[in-house]
This record gives C-alpha cells, sequence and structure tokens, in this order.
C-alpha cells in the first residue's frame, strides 16, 4: 500500500446516500440535500486528490475501488445538480469525462474550482477550469474582483438542451459590471422540476415562466419527494390550457416559496392578459423584452435588499455633526477623549457611537411617529411576514404583548389565556383590568412542563360562557405558539372553530419563539398571519359557505334558531360563518431568539380586518404607553436587517435549522453508548396520542413528506427544531446537569431545564461544527458517566439508583389552575379580576407571610387561603399562583418537590404571601 492511500476514504465511510448503485440514483429527503451535496463536492475533491497523486500499478486494486466511490458520488450529483444553475451540465459531463479519461489532477482542478465558487466567501473571478464555460453562467469578462450578492433565475420552458443553453447565455448577457447583483439561469422543462427546484436550490430569488413545459420530472424521484410533490400538482394539469398551467405553477410557487419574484414570459398578446394576471406575477414580458426583465430581475431582488433604516442609519454615521442635544456618547463625544473609558470605542468600535442618535435629529425616523425610513422599514416587514401590519418593539416580546392586551381589552372584558404562558400576558391583563379565564394545557407530570391547551378545553369553556349568557363579554383569547418545549399549535382550525362559537374574537397569538416559522413551506401553514390569510381566502370561496350552510342545518334548530346541544357543538368540526366571522389576529415575536436582531428586538404582526374601524386609534396609545420615547436605534436598524436576511435566505436557514436537529437526535438515538443515558424526546412522549392523527414522532427524520402530513393533520407537533433531551438515566437533575456539565465544563449554553431534562435549540445560526461538537460532548459525558459508575462501591451504586429511580418516577402532578376567591371572581363562571387582587395587596393589614408548613395544614384543614401574588418557578417556568387564586394542596406538593435555585414571588426566609382571613371576610 502506498503513502496515500493510508488516508483515503472508505466506501462505509462515506455518507449513506451515496451508497447506492448509479442506475438506481433518486433525490432523496429535500431537507437534507444541501447537506449531501455539500458532502459529496468535498468527498469528490479529496477522493480525487488521493488518485491524483498516487502512481499508476501496484495499486490499482485499491484505486478501482476508490474510484467505485467517486462514481456513486458522481452519479448522486448528477441526479441533484440539474436543479442548479451552478456548475451546470457542461462541467458536470467535462469532469465525467476526465475522471472515466484518468485524467485525476484535472478533474480535481475543476472539483476544487466549483467547491470555491459554491461554498466559500469569494470575489466574482471565473474558478479555475470553469473560465471558458459559457453554459455555467461564468462571471462577466468585463467584471474585476467585486464581491457582489449572486443569486439565481429559475426558467420553466421544456425547450431542447441547445436552445435552453441559448436562452441562458442570451439571458446572462444582459448583465452589466454596474448592476448591483449578478445572477446565474437554470432551465428545467416540467412543472415537478420548478417546485422540485424550489425545494432543493435555496439560491433561486425569481422565476421566469414560459409556455410549454411539460408536467412530469425529467427524472427520477424519491419516494419522499414524490410524496411532497404530489401534493402540489393537481390531476388533469394536462389537459389545461397553457396559461392556465402557468396560472398554476404561479400558485404553487407562492406557496411554496411567496417571497420570490415571478414573471411571465409569452408570446401571445399580453395587453390581453394583464389585467387577470398582474396578481399572481411580478410582471409579464414578451420574449423579446431582454433588457427589461434583467433589470425586473435585479429590482425584485433589490426591493427585498432594501433596508430603509439601516440605511438611513449608515448615512446618518457618515455626515459631519455637532451635537447640542441630549446623549453625550452620541458621534463619540463623551469617550473618545476620555483616558478612563477608552476601551469601550476599542470594543464596541466606533460606528456604534456613530450611529448613536435621537428621534430629533433629522432624517432618522420616530418610532413613535413614524412617517420616512421606520414606516418603511416596518411596511416591509408586515410584506415579509403576510401581515397588514406590523410594529417593531425594542425592549422585547414582553412589552409586545402588554400593549395588544392593552390596545384590545377593556376592564370587565373576558379574555380567555392558557395559565402556562409567558408571565408578560399575566401583568398585562393585571394591568388592563380583564377578566381573567384560564385554560390549562395538557400536562406532562413526568417532565415537570405542560404541553398546550386542547381546543375541545377552548370550545367547551366558549359554550359554558353562551349558556351562562356571558358570551358577548368574552373579547380576546392568548396563547403560545409555539412553546418554549416546541409544542406547536394549528392556528387555522383553531381559530375556524372558535369563531364558529363567536365570531368577533381576537387572538393573540405569542410567537415569541417562532418568528422563523413564516420561511419554510412546512413550517409557514402553522402561523397565526398564514393561518389567518388562508382563513380569509376560504371565506371568499362559495364552496366554503355552502359547507357552513349544511353545517348549521345540523347544529342550528331550523325552527328556534337556538344551538343544538353543547356535546354536538364540542363533537364536530366546527365551520365559521363566513359571512359573520372577522379575523383579528395578532402575532407577537421575539425577532432577537429565533433570527438575526440584537437583543430585545421584536415585533408586532396585526392582520386584523377591523383595525383602524374599532382598534386603530386604542392600538397607537398602547404603543405610545409602553413605547420608550429614547428607543435604541441600533436595535431598529437590527430588526431591518433581520427581515432583509429572512426575505433572502430564510427559507434555507430554516431548512438547515431542522435539519440539523434532527442529525443530532439521530446521533443520540444510534449510539450505543449514547442511548445508555440520553432519549431525545418526540412526539410521542409530548403529544398525547389523542391529539395525533399520523402517530409520526419525529417525522422530519423520516422525511419532509412525513414531517408535512403530520403538520397538516395533527392537532399538535413539536418543532424538529427543539431537541428535549431526557437524562433521567443519568442521575443529575436538569439545573445541575445544565450549569455543572454543559456550561461550566464545556461552555455549551440551554435556556431551559426540567427536574429529569434539557432543552437544545438549533436556530440560524446553528453551524455543522456546534453539532458536531454537542454530540462529541455528550459522547465525553457518556463516558465520565460510565468510567464514575465502575468505581462506586455497593453504597455508591444504591445512591446512584436510587436517584436515577427519582429523575425516572412520576413527580407530584402538575397543578391545574384552581379557581379565583369568589371576591375576585364575576357570575358563576371561574373568571376572576387579577388586577382587583394585585392592587388589594396595597392596602394595609391584607396580606401576611405564612412558611409552607403552616401553609400547608392550614389548606388540609379545609381553609381557603388566597395567593397574594404570582409564584412562578425557574423551571418551569408558569406561575404556580397567581393573586386571588385559591391554594391548593397540590400546588403546595408540586413546590415541595422541585429543587430549583430561582423562584419568583416566593421568600425563602418568610413563605408564601397570601391575603389575610380577616380581610378576606370584611366587606
Amino acid at each position: 500500500m502506498t503513502s496515500g492511500m493510508k488516508n483515503s476514504v472508505k466506501y462505509d465511510d462515506v455518507s449513506p446516500a451515496l451508497r447506492v448503485p448509479p442506475a438506481e440514483q433518486k433525490i432523496g429527503t429535500p431537507s437534507r440535500v444541501w447537506r449531501i451535496r455539500a458532502d459529496s463536492w468535498e468527498f469528490l475533491g479529496y477522493a480525487l486528490r488521493q488518485l491524483s497523486g498516487r502512481p499508476s500499478g501496484p495499486g490499482a486494486t485499491q484505486e478501482s475501488g476508490l474510484l467505485g466511490q467517486i462514481l456513486r458520488a458522481t452519479a448522486l450529483l448528477d441526479s441533484v445538480e440539474p436543479y442548479w444553475a451552478f456548475p451546470g451540465p457542461g462541467v458536470m459531463k467535462r469532469l465525467s469525462g476526465l475522471i472515466r479519461a484518468g485524467l485525476y489532477q484535472e478533474a480535481l482542478d475543476l472539483v476544487d474550482g466549483i467547491r470555491a465558487r459554491t461554498w466559500r466567501p469569494r470575489p466574482e473571478q471565473p474558478a479555475p477550469g470553469l473560465s471558458d464555460s459559457a453554459d455555467v453562467g461564468a462571471p462577466e469578462a468585463a467584471e474585476t474582483a467585486v464581491e457582489r450578492p449572486r443569486f439565481e433565475v429559475l426558467v420553466v420552458d421544456d425547450i431542447p438542451e441547445h436552445d435552453g443553453e441559448a436562452l441562458k447565455s442570451d439571458m446572462l448577457a444582459q448583465r452589466r459590471p454596474a448592476d448591483a447583483f449578478s445572477y446565474d439561469v437554470n432551465v428545467v422543462s416540467s412543472y415537478e422540476d420548478a417546485l422540485v427546484a424550489l425545494l432543493l436550490n435555496a439560491d433561486i430569488q425569481a422565476c421566469v415562466l414560459r409556455p410549454g413545459f411539460a408536467i412530469t420530472a425529467s427524472g427520477p424521484l424519491g419516494s419522499d419527494l414524490r410524496r411532497f410533490v404530489s401534493r402540489y400538482v393537481e390531476d388533469g394539469l394536462e389537459r389545461l390550457r397553457p396559461i392556465d398551467r402557468i396560472l398554476r405553477l404561479a400558485e404553487r410557487i407562492a406557496e411554496l416559496r411567496p417571497e420570490l419574484d415571478v414573471y411571465l414570459v409569452a408570446d401571445v398578446a399580453i395587453e390581453g392578459l394583464a389585467g387577470s394576471l398582474t396578481r399572481r406575477f411580478a410582471r409579464i414580458f414578451r420574449r423579446e423584452d431582454r433588457l427589461d426583465l434583467h433589470l425586473s430581475l435585479l429590482a425584485g431582488v433589490a426591493a427585498r435588499y432594501e433596508t430603509p433604516f439601516f440605511t438611513a442609519l449608515q448615512e446618518y454615521s457618515r455626515r459631519p455633526a455637532s451635537v447640542f442635544h441630549a446623549l453625550p456618547i452620541s458621534r463619540g463625544g463623551s469617550v473618545g477623549n476620555s483616558p478612563w473609558i477608552r476601551d469601550m470605542a476599542d470594543f464596541y468600535g466606533q460606528n456604534l457611537l456613530l450611529a448613536e442618535t435621537s428621534a430629533t435629529s433629522g432624517g432618522l425616523d420616530s418610532l413613535l411617529d413614524p412617517h420616512g425610513s421606520i414606516k418603511k422599514a416596518q411596511a416591509l416587514a408586515a410584506r415579509a411576514f403576510g401581515a397588514h401590519k406590523t410594529f417593531f418593539v425594542t425592549n422585547g416580546t414582553s412589552t409586545a404583548n402588554k400593549v395588544v392586551h392593552q390596545a384590545i381589552v377593556a376592564p370587565g372584558d373576558i379574555v380567555l389565556v392558557d395559565r402556562n404562558c409567558h408571565k408578560s400576558h399575566h401583568y398585562a391583563l393585571m394591568l388592563s383590568g380583564a377578566q381573567v379565564a384560564y385554560l390549562d394545557a395538557y400536562p406532562l407530570d413526568r417532565y415537570s412542563f405542560y404541553g398546550a391547551v386542547p381546543l375541545e378545553s377552548i370550545k367547551k369553556m366558549l359554550l359554558d360562557y353562551r349558556r351562562a349568557g356571558r358570551l358577548d363579554d368574552v373579547k380576546m383569547i392568548t396563547l403560545t405558539n409555539c412553546t418554549f418545549d416546541g409544542i406547536v399549535y394549528d392556528p387555522e382550525r383553531v381559530m375556524a372553530e372558535c369563531l364558529a362559537i363567536k365570531p368577533d374574537l381576537v387572538f393573540l397569538w405569542d410567537e415569541a419563539w417562532f418568528a422563523f416559522a413564516g420561511f419554510h413551506p412546512v413550517y409557514r401553514r402553522r402561523t397565526a398571519m398564514a393561518a389567518a390569510a388562508r382563513l380569509e381566502a376560504q371565506f371568499r370561496d362559495p364552496g366554503y359557505r355552502l359547507q357552513f350552510a349544511e353545517q348549521a342545518r345540523e347544529l342550528v334548530d331550523p325552527v328556534t334558531g337556538e344551538p343544538a346541544a353543547d356535546e354536538a357543538w364540542l363533537g364536530t368540526r366546527l365551520i365559521p360563518d363566513p359571512a359573520k366571522a372577522r379575523l383579528r389576529v395578532y402575532a407577537t415575536q421575539s425577532t432577537h431568539k429565533t433570527m438575526t436582531s440584537l437583543r430585545q428586538g421584536s415585533m408586532i404582526h396585526v392582520f386584523d380586518q377591523d383595525f383602524e374601524q374599532l382598534n386603530g386609534e386604542a392600538f397607537r396609545e398602547a404603543y405610545m404607553t409602553h413605547t420608550s420615547t429614547s428607543p435604541n436605534y441600533q436595535i431598529l436598524a437590527s430588526l431591518d436587517i433581520g427581515r432583509r436576511q429572512a426575505e433572502l435566505e430564510g427559507f434555507a436557514l430554516v431548512q438547515k435549522q431542522a435539519d440539523l436537529a434532527v442529525s443530532i437526535a439521530q446521533a443520540v438515538a444510534r449510539n450505543p453508548l449514547l442511548k445508555r443515558y440520553f432519549r431525545i424526546l418526540g412526539a410521542r412522549q409530548l403529544v398525547p396520542e389523542r391529539f395525533r392523527e399520523t402517530g409520526y414522532s419525529m417525522p422530519l427524520s423520516q422525511g419532509l413528506s412525513d414531517f408535512d402530513e403530520a403538520w397538516r393533520c395533527d392537532e399538535f407537533v413539536v418543532d424538529p427544531s427543539r431537541l428535549t433531551l431526557d437524562i433521567s438515566l443519568t442521575g443529575i437533575d436538569g439545573d445541575t446537569f445544565k450549569h455543572d456539565h454543559l456550561m461550566d465544563k464545556y461552555g455549551i449554553q440551554v435556556n431551559k431545564t426540567s427536574r429529569n431534562s434539557v432543552l437544545f435549540m438549533t436556530n440560524i445560526g446553528t453551524s455543522r461544527s456546534a453539532v458536531a461538537y454537542l454530540v462529541e460532548v455528550l459522547v465525553k459525558l457518556a463516558e465520565s458517566f460510565e468510567t464514575e459508575k465502575r468505581q462506586l462501591g455497593p453504597r455508591g451504586l444504591r445512591a446512584l439508583e436510587a436517584r436515577i429511580s427519582a429523575l425516572s418516577s412520576d413527580p407530584p402532578a402538575l397543578p391545574d389552575f384552581s379557581r379565583f376567591a369568589r371576591r375576585f371572581r364575576a357570575g358563576t363562571n371561574t373568571d376572576g379580576n387579577l388586577r382587583a387582587a394585585y392592587f388589594a395587596t396595597y392596602q394595609d393589614g391584607a396580606t401576611e407571610y405564612v412558611d409552607p408548613a403552616e401553609l400547608a395544614d392550614r389548606v388540609e384543614a379545609g381553609q381557603e387561603v388566597v395567593s397574594a401574588g404570582f409564584v412562578t418557578p425557574y423551571p418551569p417556568g408558569f406561575p404556580i399562583l397567581v393573586p386571588g387564586q385559591v391554594i391548593t394542596g397540590n400546588a403546595l406538593a408540586f413546590m415541595a418537590a422541585l429543587d430549583t435555585r430561582e423562584v419568583h414571588g416566593f421568600d425563602p426566609a418568610l413563605g408564601y404571601r397570601v391575603f389575610t382571613s380577616a380581610w378576606l371576610a370584611a366587606d
């Protein structure tokens, strides 16, 4: 064996995707193609480097084995690369020819050039071996080495290959060195190929549709991809007129990648088509309008690239100015000449100081009264997230939630709210003076956290209020989508069925952890804004109205007009009356949690058909109430930038973050050592079976089609980018595992734990290296646990087994919300007045502290003891008690069993703060 063979890659070491005979190569799971494609090119470079440096002769057998792996890799790439403009069919043919001819060094040079241009930051220069390739969209000859963003344009047209190359060359000839962006062109021949390209190739930023394309994909598709694509391909497409096929494809593109610009190029009399097609296409051209098409492609991307406020802030920082108002730090005035704090400028940089200013400075607009760059930036964000309006918030979603509650809710209005929601909602409801009706989410007792609120529970509470004659008082419902632990609702179904009972109900969806979801076709359908848009379209559909009329005959007595028994309503998937239902939907998102933004950057998205008529003024006043008059302009600029990134590469980044999470879950499940101590919890553990039609536990690990099916059908699903790691078999509680093992030893940061679990989250910034490091750390920890166990004596082993048993067994059940004390309740329902209870504690003699043991004795003796404050343990992070709530033995037992370092609202030295019996008894 030669020295070169010592480092050669064995076939078994290659990605499983490559272990397929060339004749059977098909495109597999779309969510993994980005990784498989990169790995395949990397492997080719490695393997060709081995062959290029090896003398022929004695190593022929080994060379043959390595060559077989190379041929498998190229066969896989041959099935994938047609959906990318670069490197293109001409280069792929040349590469295959060089390999077959044994010209391995030339093949290596070609592969290195492809990899350099595709996966590394680079100036736009022809890569080695590519400069004479007209078919790959090589950069313009006149270009210099100036970096410009590059994207791909997908053309859908069934034309011969040589005509396709001529079409690409013709389009690329329009590019100029002065263009702000550059692009490559790829031509696919069919409806299905277009959908596949959009799923696989995140570089596509525009689509050009031309009449005459076929329906069926030109190559074989794997079963997962075939199943997913089939959901977007209607029967009978081949019988439609070309223009109707084009319209259907345009609609499907909008479903999959709504951020893309779609253009129509036709030879027909486009003047007659324009009026009926403008909603589906950015613009319509005749074939000879090459330059206008080129300029439109650039303008479309420029419209998404635009960042009005960030640009204005940059321009402001470059202007000379003398500051004679507040902010000594502005322009670095109080920093630059100081011998004591100049390290601040060294650390943060000069631009931060130059850009620090206030709303009184010209050209930068006011967040509280936007008319310029901020107003435009918010309008662009509304477009990106599918909202009617979007408002920027610079002090977090806690404030965003308070704004919406105050804008919608007046004192005395009833609000249905998940008791497990973020504490900002509870405080907002207290401030607003609402009558709060708490909904209980289903409990996950073993892991000491809640799931989500079943739709049946929501419907039952609304029907209870209808039966009590108080439904008109119910104003809003507040739910968390998705929860901290990744449980995701079906907002479309929830809103539809609630509106069937109360047509004017307002919805607040706390999507603090879900801002990224609007930029992936599967995730998007479970966002509040997308669900509202689909419902709005359904309400306009005559067929939907007929469905409602048919159901109404079953649920409403035709003679008396009275509704049928509640049981019938609970057992039916309700359809709202489209003539009465009003879509009033609000979503609050922590942009900084899951997208690119500085800390505390958040947004409020509004899809409210009655906003200006019923809520506009109140919303603006609430926004004024809770928004600082001195907002941080750096946060605003980062929100503008984050929106740009989401529109231009959000699809790729979200697909990557989900896929990387799946790779972690699979690593834990497949490693024999890791399985002894760890388990990733899937839907089967986190979502009870009655809420799952599909039965999938980790659907994305099986493929995009299963992922899509679960997210279409199941009442609750689990976000695959959230990984709840069960650590009970380690014998270590979650808080200790987080601090002592992950953070202190290895610098791995996590946000949430429970008594026996740790939550890992991938995000759009997660790298493959970070994933590999996490898996490596888990293996090291498992090895250390093995070593420690071997060194334990009988007593130590018994102690370890006792800890494992305690963490593996069910603790005291999570306490449901009990009830508000009668003094704070209105009527016979369960709602109570948080505001009255909260401010009652200000009265002298109204409250006292009681230690846990005495409190438990009082409750056990049957005395009604009422909490005077919020008691929120971290973890699990939800309020066990709220002001005015009757304390139960279940709540106290749960608190006693928790081993937490931080409990808000509980004083270890004094105990619980409760209302005195004398005060409660007084009038």
